[in-house]
């Protein structure tokens, strides 16, 4: 059975690309490790006011509208408890539900992986919903009594929840079983050891007058190694320092 990830969007057409395209997309059309799919809600057809009607102004004034717990909850209910045959008596042990935010825990690397263990790999049981905030965000009652984590992606602001959910699944799905090629290239990626990957090279073996490390086509497995170990650091002094100074903490 395929594990099932729900998100409700005021604009459900952000993520067609993602079931569509690259390894990703691969893994919803089944070519790829586990199982999953995707649905998405759009958040007006919850509400009688149709795409007016999912927001309102905030109590004690301010700029912009917030969307409204009452629509989110019939979204909730109807379109994914109701018609994912889940049990609304048992539901926090059926279905994870994550909102992105400011306010959130920071997603990297780590966290990537942790998500990914919990969620998107054989031995997890629940399916995901994700809710697309926009505008000024949700009513926090809903996000009191109903969302279950929250991430933040980054110290900027985005006009939706969209992007930051897309983020949010790319990477995570890339620690899912089978999903890349070669399982090695999660584990040599950026950050992994708070550094920097090494750079990477191919063919032509000269280009522009420049030409490829004489190391890298040596053959001796060990020197390069170390090769890439130095560069690794080299890259995140350059580029990064503020990684190097995290690991000094």
């Amino acid at each position: 059975m395929a594990k099932k990830i729900w998100i409700i969007s005021m604009f459900p057409d952000f993520f067609k690309p993602l079931t569509e395209v690259g390894v990703v997309g691969q893994v919803f059309q089944g070519m790829r490790g586990e199982k999953f799919e995707m649905n998405t809600l759009y958040l007006p057809e919850f509400s009688e006011k149709g795409f007016k009607g999912v927001d309102s102004a905030p109590y004690g004034g301010g700029p912009g509208v917030v969307m409204r717990a009452d629509i989110l909850k019939r979204a909730l209910d109807e379109g994914i408890i109701k018609s994912g045959n889940y049990n609304p008596e048992n539901i926090k042990n059926e279905l994870a539900v994550i909102f992105t935010a400011p306010r959130g825990e920071v997603w990297n690397n780590s966290t990537c992986k942790k998500f990914a263990k919990n969620y998107f790999n054989s031995d997890s049981t629940k399916d995901l919903v994700f809710i697309c905030g926009r505008y000024e965000g949700i009513d926090e009652r809903f996000i009191e009594k109903y969302v279950d984590e929250v991430y933040c992606i980054g110290d900027y602001v985005l006009s939706g929840g969209e992007i930051a959910v897309m983020a949010i699944i790319d990477s995570a799905m890339r620690f899912s079983e089978g999903v890349l090629g070669n399982g090695e290239s999660a584990v040599e990626d950026s950050f992994e050891v708070n550094l920097l990957e090494h750079p990477q090279y191919t063919r032509p073996a000269e280009f522009e007058g420049m030409k490829v490390p004489e190391i890298l086509t040596s053959g001796d497995h060990k020197k390069i190694d170390i090769w890439k170990k130095e560069k690794q650091v080299e890259m995140t002094k350059k580029w990064r320092l503020d990684l190097l100074e995290k690991d000094r903490k």
